[in-house]
């Protein structure tokens, strides 16, 4: 989860989806991003985290659209992009049944050195996008190997 869901968790959501049919486990996972925000509700992916996604093989799908409380009862784990997303996910899961697991994608980077947020790139050129996108795989590829080996 991120704000508008069109930058940071679209990269994620491509990211670990690719690297789930990759491992041919697609089917063992059920992948959507959602964002914290409703500005961009509707709208496709960025065009430049699209852009950064797709020059190292992943597509970019879906449109934005915002969490819901349903979200925090239907998923295992809801994952943020940045404490300030994580700490709405938290307020919405108080006195709602919110039962999926709630973090941070950096929980899994291996490079995060005390970072907890993968920096928005939404007010930056190509550069900020593609370092999202490093941030990003790292991140998903270490944690699809945690979830598999609790398999």
């Amino acid at each position: 989860m991120c704000l508008g869901n069109i930058c940071r968790s679209p990269l994620a959501e491509g990211v670990f989806r690719h690297l789930v049919q990759e491992a041919g486990v697609a089917a063992d996972f059920e992948i959507d991003s959602a964002g914290t925000g409703d500005w961009h509700v509707g709208e496709p992916p960025d065009p430049r985290a699209a852009a950064a996604a797709l020059s190292h093989g992943v597509v970019l799908s879906g449109r934005a659209r915002v969490v819901t409380n349903g979200d925090l009862r239907r998923f295992d784990q809801v994952i943020a992009m940045d404490r300030d997303n994580l700490e709405v996910l938290r307020e919405m899961a108080r006195g709602h049944g919110a039962t999926a697991r709630l973090g941070l994608l950096r929980e899994h980077d291996p490079l995060a050195n005390g970072q907890d947020d993968v920096p928005d790139p939404y007010y930056g050129g190509p550069s900020g996008f593609e370092d999202a996108y490093r941030i990003v795989s790292r991140s998903c590829s270490v944690l699809l190997a945690g979830l598999r080996s609790t398999e």
